[in-house]
């Protein structure tokens, strides 16, 4: 199958197999991917979840060089995608119990594969609904960060299968004042809240006007120390930005999630480069992470560029995919259906990585902390040289 019922592509991968020889295909997914990956051996009762609730299901082992005085560091990651459930004219708690429900299947599945770590989409509780710069009803899917609903969920799952779970959720924080962030919580292997990572970078294009709802977040670059390894969250925009990266690697992350929405139209040519090469310049693995599917909308809205006003994004494209420091990755997930993807890493691979590349040793801090110094002077000139003659 190429192209699903609602004539979108299955997936790039699928595509491929489909038209290109198979004596020619190893090398072409060699350029595209880096070196071939082993698959991951899926339990048959992780299977039999994914083929009764309807969802994909795929595993890759990520493997590091063996060393003679350091034992492997095996780390099993696990990335969801998912559509949502409910028409978006459904009651709050319908839309979001729906969506309750079939998490709760796919973190089973992940369980079942042994997952360590997992994260969720970038408010995955709810559908996407900042396009519509609205604020009735969508503003009652936010909560509170530690008490609401969705932690509480992720505290009983966390517990239940000793996996670190990072949930992307709206906040609602009543200390300050009721304001809303885009926020990621990250529960701990044993249930306890660990803390939160909020939105650094906020887009104002297209369809995508978020600061109607929240703004910049406050967070910095928060890392994670859990017991499967140092993690950090990169929400959705933030990838477009190198510097975000950036410090979450000098703070020592060795995974950076980045839970995203983002559509086709905008942002899919960009999709496969930016996470994967996040990992290359800062010898972690990163996590890519879309939804599924086309959300409607009650009520049109425009985008701001003179075209007819619409009731929905665009199509989520999914696509979700996990890269490695030494610059290879996973195929990515499919453009329309839910899935659960599962990586077996060894996070030796990143001091190897360092090792091998020196990126962070030639990195030269210094010479960029002084120069952004200057650059946000209000006196600032750049220095640029003009030819005279």
């Amino acid at each position: 199958m190429i192209f699903s019922m609602s004539g979108e592509l299955f997936s790039l991968e699928n595509c491929l197999e489909k038209h290109i020889p198979e004596h020619e295909l190893k090398e072409v997914k060699r350029i595209l991917y880096g070196r071939e990956l082993n698959p991951f051996d899926i339990p048959v009762a992780a299977e039999k979840v994914a083929q009764d609730h309807d969802f994909e299901l795929k595993g890759y082992c990520i493997e590091a060089a063996e060393e003679q005085l350091t034992p492997k560091r095996i780390v099993r990651i696990g990335l969801i995608q998912n559509s949502i459930v409910e028409p978006t004219t459904a009651p709050i708690a319908a839309q979001r119990d729906a969506i309750f429900k079939k998490i709760k299947c796919m973190t089973e599945a992940a369980s079942l594969c042994g997952v360590n770590v997992l994260c969720y989409q970038e408010a995955w509780n709810m559908p996407f609904a900042f396009c519509t710069r609205e604020k009735l009803p969508w503003c009652e899917f936010a909560e509170d960060a530690e008490t609401g609903p969705t932690t509480l969920l992720c505290q009983e799952l966390a517990r239940k299968y000793n996996m670190v779970i990072v949930s992307p959720i709206l906040e609602r924080d009543s200390v300050h004042g009721d304001t809303l962030w885009n926020t990621a919580v990250v529960i701990s292997n044993n249930g306890y809240f660990l803390g939160k990572s909020r939105k650094n970078h906020i887009p104002r294009v297209g369809d995508f006007n978020e600061s109607t709802y929240y703004m910049e977040g406050d967070t910095g670059h928060v890392v994670f120390q859990t017991k499967f390894g140092r993690i950090a969250i990169n929400i959705c925009y933030g990838r477009h930005h190198p510097q975000n990266w950036m410090m979450y690697g000098v703070n020592g992350a060795e995974i950076v999630f980045n839970p995203s929405a983002t559509v086709g139209a905008l942002s899919e040519p960009l999709w496969g480069i930016e996470a994967r090469n996040a990992a290359i310049a800062n010898s972690y693995f990163t996590c890519a992470i879309n939804r599924v599917g086309t959300e409607t909308f009650p009520n049109e809205f425009t985008s701001a560029d003179g075209k007819p006003a619409h009731k929905d994004f665009g199509h989520f494209y999914g696509s979700s995919y996990i890269a490695a420091p030494d610059g290879s990755r996973t195929p990515g997930l499919s453009r329309t259906r839910d899935g659960l993807l599962v990586a077996e890493v060894d996070l030796n691979l990143c001091r190897q990585a360092k090792d091998r590349w020196g990126f962070r040793m030639t990195q030269r801090l210094e010479l960029y902390a002084d120069s952004l110094k200057a650059a946000v002077e209000p006196d600032y000139k750049p220095n640029i040289v003009t030819d005279m003659c």
